[in-house]
């Protein structure tokens, strides 16, 4: 009787839940376009603002229309775009969001990341503003008159290629979910003049898509984990998106910005940025020029302020109804969690969930694999100070002095001339604290380093030595210098090979230098402009050496250039050389301490990306003050 007391408990919960998803909450849309109107909004005005956020509350959009006062587009007759689908509630969607986190951190981010799991019914179409309130009232009715014949449970079969992962809806069950897309698409271009395209296609559920072929095993694995039996309650679910940014890159600011100049953006942490790859050739290093998806507006931004962002993270959920069929529910069990009416899951069971799966796994495997932790020096003098740095710190008679906190405290000795160190810079004073935070932060998340490898490059081997500092590893690892390790050639001001401070010379400046290693890549070997053949080839042949030498299990550190993090990974994991082109535009943007890691598999000699041990160090810039101008003299 216990039994069966649960069993009509969770069936009455899933049917409450699927009338109150059904029912509307909020004022109808053509109550809330009258108190727009008597507001003294225009009519296109107040709908556009209606249709961008939904049709929920006046309240919505009502801000809407204040945060977009000065959009430049405000009157321009632009409709949404929309799209009907069908997607997963309650365990099942637990179970999904458990994949999705995985799947990013094990293999990075692929295609199916930048949407929730879904079933698509019909693609995205436009419809006129004043007219998607019909588009509600047909997607209900069709819901309604569908719900007998819904299947109890959709019987979907895993579906594995080289670029796709994802679950197929059987024939029988994809023949009512079409027949239900022809339904809505029949409806919408009868009643709102919308041209809908139904998917007659094979239907599906994707799990992954375009990610690199050597994840594929990775993600099967994971995708065993999933039930697709597990208890679901579906929902047709009408979302959209702004038809002019489809093709763009989404960022979400990380911090507020406040504009500096007039032609700047202004963010507030949270705001989302629309940004177009294509437009950003002629934009200063650092920056980007994007509009803004609060308010309309556009302008330059610093890119260091932002993260990429998931394509459906600017959608609006319009409107959704739950599908009940006819037949009984499948009985739930007692720890089943609960679903809010937005898809969210809350008190998820945590038996044989991916994420536990994998968690112990990782524990078992913690001490059996080896890691590649690829990163960038610290904040150069010069990056600061511009190249003539040395010129505004040394005295009438040669000497070095502190012309800006941002210098370093001192310069390490060398028997040459002092001069050098204009074409071999070394770290500024917050590129010095940057490098030890990060070597705290590798601490705190207990990676234990076995080997460290370092360019020739003085601001190279101070990261490193600092980085070691931070671990608390600096008496017990010591820097193997590589010249393998230097970056591209052609990118040197003076078109020649620095001169680098011998290894005599560092071990003298107190930093832990490996004085009995034997370079694989000899420094007189490196050309000066060499070209980026030339440069793969090197960075290929310096990283798998590099590998070689070291069998013992733990972090192989290596500390380089920007252009290390592409060029020493991707041959790494088995990916071809990107195009010189892209590899400049890759490059710049990759900050002080940026880093990528890679991690060997169970077979051993393979390795896939994973997600770094610790995040980046993100900071905003502080120019230089004067305190006579504006304060004293006007």
């Amino acid at each position: 009787s216990t039994v069966r007391g649960r069993a009509e408990m969770a069936v009455a919960e899933t049917q409450l839940y699927a009338k109150v998803a059904n029912k509307h909450r909020s004022k109808s849309p053509s109550v809330l376009l009258e108190s727009l109107l008597a507001k003294g909004f225009p009519a296109h005005i107040a709908q556009k603002a209606l249709a961008a956020t939904g049709q929920k509350t006046i309240e919505e959009a009502a801000k809407w229309l204040h945060s977009h006062c000065n959009d430049p587009s405000l009157d321009d007759p632009i409709p949404q775009e929309y799209a009907l689908y069908l997607c997963p509630t309650g365990c099942f969607y637990n179970r999904l969001q458990e994949f999705w986190k995985e799947s990013k951190r094990q293999c990075g981010k692929n295609r199916a990341h930048e949407i929730f799991p879904h079933i698509t019914l019909c693609d995205f179409f436009t419809c006129e503003d004043q007219k998607v309130e019909l588009l509600y009232d047909i997607l209900r009715q069709i819901v309604n008159n569908f719900s007998q014949k819904f299947p109890q449970t959709i019987s979907l079969s895993l579906h594995s290629s080289t670029s796709y992962l994802g679950f197929f809806i059987s024939d029988s069950h994809a023949n009512i979910l079409k027949e239900i897309a022809v339904a809505f698409s029949s409806e919408a271009s009868a009643l709102a003049d919308c041209h809908v395209k139904p998917c007659l296609k094979q239907l599906h559920l994707t799990l992954a898509h375009k990610f690199c072929p050597h994840h594929q095993k990775t993600l099967e694995q994971l995708a065993k984990c999933i039930n697709p039996g597990e208890t679901c309650q579906w929902v047709a679910a009408l979302y959209s998106r702004d038809m002019r940014f489809v093709h763009y890159q989404t960022l979400r600011a990380l911090f507020q910005y406040k504009p500096q100049n007039i032609d700047e953006l202004m963010m507030n942490a949270g705001d989302f940025i629309y940004v177009d790859p294509t437009q950003q050739s002629d934009v200063s290093e650092g920056w980007v020029i994007g509009t803004s998806h609060r308010t309309g507006c556009r302008g330059f931004l610093p890119e260091n302020y932002t993260e990429r962002a998931n394509e459906s993270d600017t959608w609006v959920k319009h409107r959704e109804y739950a599908f009940i069929p006819g037949s009984k529910f499948v009985t739930q069990s007692a720890n089943e969690p609960n679903v809010k009416l937005n898809g969210e899951v809350h008190n998820p069971v945590t038996s044989r969930s991916v994420t536990n799966i994998l968690s112990l796994q990782l524990s078992q495997n913690a001490t059996l694999r080896r890691g590649v932790l690829v990163m960038r020096h610290g904040e150069r003098v010069d990056q600061v100070f511009g190249k003539s740095w040395l010129q505004q710190c040394l005295t009438a008679d040669g000497k070095y002095y502190r012309a800006d906190l941002n210098f370093p405290p001192t310069l390490p000795k060398r028997k040459d001339s002092m001069k050098h160190f204009e074409q071999d810079p070394p770290l500024s004073c917050c590129g010095i604290f940057q490098s030890r935070l990060i070597g705290e932060a590798l601490l705190d998340q207990e990676v234990a380093v076995s080997y460290v490898y370092s360019s020739p490059a003085l601001r190279c081997v101070q990261t490193a030595h600092l980085v070691l500092q931070g671990l608390k590893l600096d008496q017990k690892v010591k820097i193997r210098v590589e010249p393998g390790l230097f970056e591209w050639t052609k990118w040197e001001a003076n078109k020649a090979i620095p001169n680098f401070m011998t290894l005599t010379e560092l071990t003298e400046a107190s930093y832990k230098i490996d004085t009995s290693y034997r370079s694989n890549i000899p420094l007189s070997s490196l050309v000066p402009s060499e070209s980026y053949e030339d440069y793969v080839s090197r960075s290929s042949a310096a990283i798998k050496q590099i590998v070689t030498a070291c069998p013992n299990k733990g972090v192989i550190l290596i500390v380089g250039h920007g252009s290390s993090l592409a060029s020493f990974t991707r041959p790494l994991i088995g990916l071809p050389a990107k195009d010189s082109s892209d590899f400049a535009q890759v490059v710049r943007k990759i900050p002080s301490l940026g880093m990528c890691f890679c991690e060997e598999l169970k077979e051993g000699n393979k390795w896939q990306m994973v997600n770094p041990p610790v995040k980046t160090l993100t900071h905003g810039a502080n120019a230089a003050f004067n305190w006579r101008n504006g304060i004293v003299e006007d």
